[in-house]
């Protein structure tokens, strides 16, 4: 996949019902989409199955594949005018035919459909940065009481580069002394290790377990929170 298809779809899962509607046709395990750019002097063909993503841009003229204006580096005004309606294509259909889906895992799922049906909170996205992390807080007096972090097993311990989406909620120190095991529970990852716990989201902890906890921290959220328990932005 070039960066370009890389960039725009990052974060996005394809909505099959949508893909006939902007246009595609299902032909074979893809469903295509082809359209004429740049004057009817280039063919560009999207194809998709699944979140496989494949494009071709087509010479019309000269009867080959184009892609000079995917290599990085090479300018001109053609060039520019190709990627300009290349771009332009894609970002329709990831805006028509996908969904953002920062986080992918089944549980972190499940949590962020439940803290929304029980609390009505939304995910904030509060970094540019770090596009992966998010946090809810509470409405009434706008204190955190969960985040959702993406970030390598090693940090928290593992001896494992993979990556895997947390949750980092409030807990009682008693509870937090008691719970942490590094295997289900660890201690917070740039958070008052006193007052918040971390918890992988990969099956290891029963969701009803970690339902209870989100109710916990959404009520110890209510307490005045000090100094010491503000989130470190340099994840």
């Amino acid at each position: 996949m070039d960066s370009v298809l890389k960039q725009v779809f990052k974060n996005k899962t394809v909505d099959i019902g949508k893909l006939k509607n902007f246009g595609f046709k299902k032909i074979g395990e893809f469903f295509e989409f082809s359209t004429f750019i740049l004057n009817n002097q280039m063919k560009l063909t999207v194809k998709i199955k699944d979140n496989e993503i494949k494009s071709e841009v087509y010479d019309i003229e000269n009867d080959e594949p184009y892609t000079l204006f995917l290599v990085e580096g090479v300018a001109g005004k053609f060039v520019g005018e190709v990627r300009q309606e290349y771009n332009k294509v894609l970002e329709e259909i990831a805006k028509n035919c996908f969904k953002t889906e920062i986080f992918k895992s089944d549980q972190s799922k499940q949590v962020i459909n439940y803290v929304k049906s029980k609390y009505n909170d939304e995910l904030e996205f509060l970094w540019e940065k770090f596009d992966n992390n998010a946090i809810w807080r509470r409405e009434d007096n706008r204190k955190w009481y969960g985040l959702l972090v993406t970030l390598s097993k090693r940090k928290l311990g593992i001896e494992s580069d993979e990556n895997v989406e947390t949750i980092i909620l409030r807990m009682n120190s008693e509870d937090i002394n008691r719970l942490v095991d590094y295997k289900k529970y660890f201690p917070a990852y740039h958070m008052n290790k006193k007052n918040w716990v971390t918890i992988c989201l990969e099956g290891k902890v029963d969701l009803k377990e970690i339902y209870e906890k989100i109710d916990q921290s959404y009520i110890l959220a209510k307490k005045k929170v000090s100094e010491g328990e503000k989130y470190e932005n340099r994840c």
